[in-house]
């Protein structure tokens, strides 16, 4: 299970999607990728794959970072924590 996390201006906490195979999780994020890097703000709708049902719509321009991650990996290999630490310590200097 592949975990898309994306942070939000303003938001406190990341929101997050899962999809279960590499290529439909790269294939989102490169999409969400794709939507900050167009300076266009659009909505974009995505999908959960472990909550069917589960709906997430936000405003791409509103999109500060967006981070993808095996949930599968070893721990010490992923750590959600630091990057959410590392985006706050950059954002406050």
């Amino acid at each position: 299970m592949y975990t898309i996390d994306l942070v939000l201006r303003h938001v406190p906490m990341p929101v997050s999607i899962e999809r279960k195979e590499s290529a439909a999780a790269t294939a989102a994020y490169q999409q969400i990728q794709q939507a900050m890097a167009s300076g266009t703000p659009t909505v974009l709708e995505l999908t959960c794959d472990r909550q069917v049902g589960k709906k997430l719509t936000v405003l791409t321009s509103e999109i500060v970072a967006v981070q993808m991650a095996d949930k599968d990996a070893p721990s010490s290999v992923t750590s959600r924590g630091g990057f959410f630490a590392q985006l706050v310590q950059q954002t406050s200097n």
